[in-house]
């Protein structure tokens, strides 16, 4: 996943998917990239990924008893930058048995340089709009930057030191993976909180070689990382003067292409498991 595969959750918006289409024939796999060679924009794949989401386990004491839901992102190769889409749906069912469908929708276009991000989200809950988060975000080399809001309101917002967009943030934490690094540290901005970047640490595991991958076989020849990003709200941690507990965790098996086919995604009183069910390479570029 790049991070925008589950960006949308750290705001808490969980969504609705379109039908899943039957699978298209699998284009040839890419070859691997040297773990000496960094990984680069143009290594990402464009392609269309659809999630199955289930309950994994309910914490408690909590009242929710059911999670099922779906996924669809799709990520285009739109030549100077990203073009990403993800809608997500789930339908929780508390333990007297009520449910309540929420659904997401949101897309950015983030420029392979990585200093620019337009972004919108629309987050429902029950089929009626809750939360409408628009804009465009700019970041100068050093990752200080401006966020320029047009919805839920006009306003602007700065942008600390070191702040990584998403996708530049997925090859971070890949090229960190593959340089024997286990922890990275940064803001990140994804578009989905009208607060801003938010702190994120990312815990990588050893970088794991190719291997067969009956399911998918795009991925069989490439590299991949299981890593678990925390995600801490900036203003919570400045007054409280140090670490807090982290508003938000998802933990991914990422491959060197950018895709990720498994997800946890931690919101505290429940944890949702998230299996890709289906990955097509998608046609675009210059």
């Amino acid at each position: 996943m790049r991070l925008s595969l589950f960006s949308i959750l750290v705001a808490g918006g969980l969504l609705a998917a379109p039908a899943i289409q039957a699978q298209a024939p699998a284009p040839a796999p890419a070859a691997s990239v040297p773990l000496g060679q960094a990984l680069e924009a143009r290594h990402l794949l464009a392609h269309r990924a659809a999630y199955r989401l289930s309950l994994s386990r309910a914490r408690e004491p909590g009242n929710i008893a059911n999670a099922q839901g779906a996924m669809v992102y799709e990520m285009v190769d739109a030549c100077d930058g990203w073009a990403s889409r993800q809608r997500f749906s789930l339908t929780l069912t508390d333990r007297d048995g009520t449910e309540v469908e929420t659904a997401s929708d949101y897309s950015t276009f983030e420029t392979k340089d990585g200093r620019r991000l337009r972004f919108t989200l629309t987050q429902m809950t029950q089929g009626a709009v809750t939360t409408r988060v628009a804009g465009e975000a700019e970041l100068a080399a050093d990752g200080t930057g401006v966020v320029r809001y047009t919805e839920p309101e006009v306003k602007e917002e700065r942008l600390p030191p070191g702040t990584l967009l998403p996708n530049i943030h997925t090859l971070a934490t890949l090229n960190a993976a593959r340089g024997g690094q286990r922890l990275v540290v940064a803001p990140l901005f994804d578009g989905t909180s009208a607060d801003g970047a938010q702190d994120s640490t990312t815990v990588l595991s050893a970088w794991e070689g190719p291997r067969e991958v009956a399911e998918f076989p795009l991925l069989s020849p490439l590299g991949s990382v299981r890593m678990r990003i925390a995600f801490f709200d900036r203003d919570a941690q400045q007054q409280g003067g140090g670490a807090t507990t982290p508003s938000y965790e998802v933990s991914l098996r990422y491959w060197e292409n950018g895709v990720a086919d498994q997800m946890l995604m931690d919101f505290r009183e429940f944890v949702v498991d998230g299996r890709m069910v289906k990955l097509e390479e998608l046609s675009g570029g210059c």
